[in-house]
């Protein structure tokens, strides 16, 4: 799921990651790979938000999702597994009460 910059906002203040701006060189190879999305990375890899169904929670939410894993100690190579959800619900919509 592409996220918009309120959104972005809201996702930073949940999960320990940095977000890969569309201007970043591996956007567009990563677009290509897994679609259009907001990647972000984290001391794990590689992650995405999808849209989850909550049924508990007002206002949109969206899952996060591990797409790749570092291969190497420093950080600086990807390796892609199939996207595993990881069961962290990030609130990306204030509730509406």
């Amino acid at each position: 799921m592409k996220l918009n910059s309120d959104q972005v906002k809201r996702t930073m203040t949940q999960m320990e990651a940095e977000v890969l701006p569309d201007n970043h060189p591996a956007v567009a190879q990563l677009c290509g790979l897994f679609g259009d999305h907001t990647f972000f990375v984290d001391r794990s890899g590689l992650k995405v938000l999808e849209p989850a169904q909550t049924s508990d929670m007002d206002g949109e939410t969206g899952e996060v999702v591990s797409l790749a894993d570092w291969s190497d100690p420093t950080l600086t190579s990807l390796r892609p597994h199939e996207p595993e959800p990881t069961g962290v619900l990030v609130m990306l919509t204030p509730s509406k009460h």
